[in-house]
């Protein structure tokens, strides 16, 4: 999903030149109260965690960071991430559903009633069937069994759209009335007003019962692609883990920040330096 505004801190002239993360001061990572994180390629290779990004997550829970993964990926996928690894809580399906850590327990929320969810099953199913009949080899993402508010169809992890077909599926699901967003593996359809930013403000409120607006200078989000830009553009601290470079020539707005590393090596950069500030600061206490 595209946005027009320019993060803070980005000449639109120069809006390819986010600056180094290396250049985020101790005192600004002293203000950081959370972060939140997309999942695939800015955690993740190839669908798995990488070694240094599960280290970096259990670092910054033991700093007292607390970490809110939003992510295109469906529900029954997130379900077993969110219980191995060291989250408050995720949010799948662009925004969709929610599982919140409670105790030991996870529950599951949903953006839409019951009701609404079952009146836009039919018609996601009808956009999928669409698309796989009139887009010469789409196929459905091997995780769609998991979804619950969302339809996905594979565009570069198990099968290979080109930027035309990637269109033309985009196009297809915007004829049929719903959202679409190009991940780095997945273009993702559904029916509402919720995406990525709203799960922010969601999660912000539910967790703490704060506004995320009131305090959106004290977050940091990580992300790799071009689904990931309302996000880069709302939040002045928004960072890109290396690989978003991959996208250049797709995205309208980058983060205020890059890291030198691509992926869990990426964002295990954005975790030390959180990690130091909050340090630096307890110690001045």
């Amino acid at each position: 999903m595209m946005v027009s505004a320019t993060p803070a801190g980005i000449d639109r002239d120069q809006d390819r030149c986010s600056r180094p993360w290396s250049e985020f001061s101790a005192a600004q990572a002293a203000r950081v109260i959370g972060l939140m994180t997309d999942i695939d390629d800015t955690l993740t290779r190839d669908g798995a965690i990488e070694a240094e990004a599960l280290d970096a997550l259990a670092r910054l829970a033991d700093a007292g960071l607390p970490v809110i993964a939003i992510t295109g990926r469906p529900l029954g996928w997130s379900i077993e991430r969110a219980s191995t690894w060291p989250l408050v809580a995720v949010v799948a399906e662009n925004g969709g559903v929610a599982l919140i850590r409670d105790g030991g327990v996870w529950r599951t929320e949903y953006a839409q009633g019951e009701a609404t969810r079952a009146a836009h099953a039919p018609r996601l199913r009808a956009a999928a069937a669409r698309v796989l009949r009139e887009v010469a080899g789409a196929t459905l993402a091997r995780d769609s069994a998991g979804r619950v508010t969302d339809i996905a169809i594979d565009h570069a992890e198990f099968a290979r759209l080109d930027a035309a077909a990637i269109e033309r599926v985009v196009a297809l699901m915007h004829s049929e009335g719903l959202n679409a967003s190009v991940s780095s593996i997945h273009v993702n359809g559904w029916i509402g007003k919720h995406d990525k930013a709203s799960a922010a403000r969601w999660m912000v409120r539910r967790l703490y019962g704060r506004e995320l607006a009131a305090e959106i200078g004290r977050w940091v989000y990580v992300g790799d692609s071009t689904n990931d830009q309302a996000l880069f553009a709302a939040f002045p601290a928004g960072v890109g883990v290396a690989n978003l470079r991959r996208y250049a020539a797709q995205l309208h707005n980058w983060p205020a920040y890059i890291t030198a590393g691509e992926r869990g090596a990426g964002f295990a950069e954005v975790a030390r330096r959180l990690i130091e500030g909050r340090r630096a600061a307890l110690a001045c206490r």
